[in-house]
């Protein structure tokens, strides 16, 4: 009776822990609050950053034409963004951004698959991927201008060595990473060779894979920006090569501007790397919906 009773009591309590749970996934927020929930930490920081900006200004660390105030570079991001130089050299930086990208990821994909699939390989060329991703990104512009001259081709040549090592290590981690239990699953139900690989490790990886992608954008964009910087003749219009201008011109209020450009370019990326990973997360059920 006594065992009964205390049975009774557990089930009372999970069913009111249950009925919590459920009565908080069940709570509707409207559109706006969401956006608003996702915006004003940003906004916080943004303000944060801003008034040290201008507290260090106003400490005179710096002479004014060395470091501007918040205002001096916002009036002069807002008038290089009514005159066609910015944006053309947006676009050329986004032009050789996707092209180097684009393919460092085909590299990386299929680098790190092979790596993940033959010992061999592995036993190989494993850590020399690595050795490569650790290897700064602007060692490799002497030998790209050797090979190729100053020229687009050099810059490409830095961004895939920058960023395809990084995938293809994403890769790598993702597949190691897999339970052996659910590829064991996989080939009872059928699954061999690259069918496995496409709808049973591939699937399970595909967290590790969207890191590795996301890091490998982050070392494009930093070997980019560094080619820009050094193959400045080769473009008049980069964003590179505006920040070459504008420090060569001590135009601090320009510098500073297109750094913005910059930062806001990366922070756009992120944010949509971050939408892809919200998306894998809330596909594989671990995503906290009452946190979203």
């Amino acid at each position: 009776m006594a065992s009964d009773t205390l049975a009774g009591r557990a089930d009372a309590e999970i069913s009111g822990l249950d009925a919590l749970e459920i009565a908080g996934q069940q709570k509707t927020t409207s559109r706006a609050a969401t956006i608003w929930a996702a915006t004003w930490p940003k906004l916080a920081a943004l303000a944060i950053a801003v008034a040290a900006w201008q507290a260090v200004v106003w400490a005179e660390v710096w002479p004014p034409y060395s470091l501007p105030g918040p205002g001096t570079v916002g009036r002069e991001l807002l008038r290089q963004a009514g005159a066609p130089q910015l944006w053309d050299g947006l676009a050329t930086t986004l032009r050789r951004a996707a092209l180097g990208y684009v393919f460092s990821v085909g590299v990386g994909l299929l680098l790190g698959l092979a790596v993940a699939r033959f010992r061999v390989l592995r036993a190989a060329i494993g850590s020399m991927i690595t050795a490569l991703q650790t290897m700064p990104s602007i060692a490799w512009f002497p030998l790209a201008i050797l090979l190729f001259e100053l020229s687009e081709k050099a810059i490409f040549f830095v961004v895939v060595l920058g960023a395809a090592p990084s995938i293809a290590n994403g890769v790598i981690s993702g597949v190691d990473y897999v339970p052996p239990l659910l590829q064991r699953a996989g080939r009872n139900l059928g699954a061999r060779g690259m069918n496995l690989y496409r709808y049973v490790i591939a699937p399970a990886a595909l967290p590790a894979i969207v890191a590795g992608l996301k890091q490998g954008w982050a070392f494009s964009w930093r070997s980019l920006m560094a080619g820009e910087l050094i193959v400045v003749g080769i473009s008049q219009t980069s964003l590179g090569a505006q920040l070459t201008y504008a420090r060569e011109l001590a135009d601090a209020p320009w510098l500073l501007a297109t750094m913005i450009v910059v930062l806001i370019v990366g922070l756009g990326v992120d944010t949509a790397f971050g939408a892809a990973d919200k998306a894998i997360r809330r596909r594989w059920g671990v995503l906290d919906q009452a946190g979203q």
